[in-house]
């Protein structure tokens, strides 16, 4: 039987992780454990940058490990595993984003255009915990749609079908979404 360190970054060699994924579809407990324990941390900050509050983000890294061990078998060894995962955990926040309807009081982008910032340089002087921090403040619908676009590189048409809204709204909530950080940001 071949023997593997239990505390196993992800970024390790592929082999490693390959072998920690197949004992974890036969079940092993061990292998599960770990490969838990390598993900948590990461999926925990985009579940957090999804969600804006540590308990909601909790619930939706546990939700996201259920369908990530029911789905691990799924995972075809192409590309990165820890980019495969992410998706499950951006696609769960959604889901749970969804249920809780955070875009409904959403505007369309016409009525954003005079709302234009005045200063589009105010972010370069701050650092990205900074920056989290003030993006997990932001309104639901705006922090969501903000962490689509800028963060994970949906496109607007993307964002529309996922969340089921108007591609010209993902455009407003991203333009309102940077008018306040750069706010909040001058705050400080």
């Amino acid at each position: 039987m071949q023997h593997f360190k239990l505390e196993l970054h992800l970024n390790s060699r592929k082999n490693d992780v390959d072998e920690l994924i197949r004992r974890s579809i036969k079940g092993d407990g061990r292998a599960q454990q770990a490969l838990y324990q390598s993900l948590a941390p990461k999926m925990f900050s985009v579940c957090k940058r999804y969600m804006g509050d540590s308990d909601l983000a909790e619930d939706v890294l546990q939700d996201g490990f259920v369908t990530l061990f029911s789905k691990l078998d799924s995972y075809s060894g192409e590309g990165s595993f820890e980019g495969w995962a992410r998706k499950i955990f951006v696609n769960t926040a959604l889901m749970s984003l969804r249920k809780n309807d955070v875009l409904k009081e959403s505007d369309d982008v016409s009525e954003a255009w005079g709302l234009a910032g005045d200063d589009p340089g105010a972010v370069e002087n701050i650092g990205y915990k900074e920056l989290m921090k003030i993006v997990s403040e932001l309104p639901a619908g705006f922090r969501t749609v903000f962490n689509m676009y800028v963060v994970e590189g949906y496109s607007h048409k993307e964002i529309a079908e996922e969340l089921g809204i108007s591609e010209n709204t993902s455009r407003s909530q991203l333009q309102r979404a940077r008018m306040l950080l750069q706010r909040k940001i001058k705050e400080l």
